[in-house]
């Protein structure tokens, strides 16, 4: 076993090489998740609507039930819900 310094050094370097094979990872997976994008746009899917449901899956359903109705809420009081939408 080394010195103090001479371990300690070890387990950063060890410590730093996997964050950078991890970022390196994280990097393919970013550019393989456009490249599904891509693909979904070419054949005529929305994008940013994709990201949204994505992100909205992410939610509970509690959390995502009260996000629909705040937004309707907030689409209610600046009179961007039609009047027949308002009674249901």
């Amino acid at each position: 076993m080394g010195t103090p310094a001479n371990f300690t050094a070890e387990h950063l370097r060890s410590f730093i090489e996997r964050i950078e094979r991890l970022e390196e990872e994280k990097a393919t997976l970013a550019s393989d998740i456009r490249d599904v994008f891509a693909e979904a746009k070419a054949h005529g899917f929305d994008v940013k609507t994709m990201r949204q449901v994505i992100r909205i899956r992410k939610l509970d359903a509690s959390e995502r039930d009260e996000q629909e109705h705040m937004l309707d809420l907030y689409k209610q009081a600046l009179g961007m819900i039609p009047e027949f939408e308002k009674a249901a």
